[in-house]
């Protein structure tokens, strides 16, 4: 299992919403001379929800392509259905991912005891550990920490991205789970000091913007270097918030797109970031010397 900056990697588009290939290749060694250490490849941020099977799939192969090794990649094939959960996580698992970034089953709302099934099932067919990943604000169910103690005594479930911004998690679940179990925040904003706490590093959306700021927090905030960790995580606290002033990616694939990657594109229903929240954003990334 992998900790530190994790980057949730954008999905280079054209105008067109076409896969930008040659931008992709060109973000994946942005972020590997940035110190990123490691790519969760077609999540969220990745937008997976309109990625097409065999482009799900396709992303995914050629991440681990262009990446070659240097670092892990965390593959996102997570869905509301167990079925499909299961094809495509099947379909990547002889490619050389570390593991599986699984979302907690969306829309259908299913209860404590049909998620544990739901994750237990997939674990069960992969060879890669099962990163779990509970978003409420998302997904409409919340994976309790009781859930998660029990799924950690699962052989292949290695770890969590706990995106609920609760502090008071991280000990509960270090406590229930155990020092081999990783912690990993998916809320930028908490991020820092989730990582004081105890927590294994961030899976970040920040971190398409500012690879090695985050790389410098995460070192900071896990060797235990409160004040230094603080320090950074000042500068970037005006872009974690900037980032989310419309729906994920919405804001990140514009500030991407600042930097000098040219790939405009965004799936419908999601469009492009609105004029209005343009200078917000542009502001957040000056603050933080971007």
């Amino acid at each position: 299992m992998t900790f530190g900056s994790i980057v949730a990697l954008v999905t280079p588009m054209n105008a067109a919403g076409d896969i930008d290939e040659p931008q992709f290749a060109r973000l994946v060694e942005f972020h590997l001379e940035a110190g990123t250490e490691g790519f969760v490849i077609a999540g969220t941020t990745g937008e997976s929800a309109t990625l097409a099977r065999d482009e799900h799939i396709g992303v995914i192969e050629r991440a681990c392509q262009l990446v070659d090794g240097r670092a892990p990649v965390i593959a996102g094939t997570g869905s509301n259905s167990t079925a499909q959960t299961l094809d495509l996580s099947r379909a990547v698992d002889s490619l050389p991912v570390a593991g599986y970034l699984l979302v907690t089953p969306y829309y259908n709302k299913p209860g404590q005891e049909g998620m544990y099934r739901h994750f237990c099932t997939v674990a069960d067919a992969v060879s890669r550990p099962v990163i779990l990943y509970n978003v409420p604000a998302r997904t409409g169910v919340d994976l309790t920490s009781a859930t998660v103690a029990r799924l950690a005594r699962h052989g292949n479930i290695g770890g969590i991205k706990e995106a609920t911004g609760e502090l008071g998690r991280v000990t509960q679940l270090r406590q229930d789970c155990g020092r081999d179990f990783v912690l990993l925040s998916g809320d930028d904003l908490t991020a820092c000091e989730f990582m004081l706490r105890g927590g294994d590093g961030v899976i970040s959306v920040t971190a398409n913007v500012a690879p090695a700021q985050m790389r410098g927090l995460c070192d900071a905030a896990r060797s235990g270097e409160r004040i230094e960790a603080e320090r950074i995580d000042g500068e970037l606290g005006s872009l974690h918030r900037a980032l989310f002033v419309e729906s994920n990616p919405i804001p990140v694939k514009w500030a991407v797109e600042q930097l000098g990657f040219p790939a405009p594109g965004i799936r419908l229903p999601l469009t492009r970031l609105a004029r209005e929240h343009r200078e917000t954003l542009r502001a957040a990334m000056s603050e933080a010397g971007i």
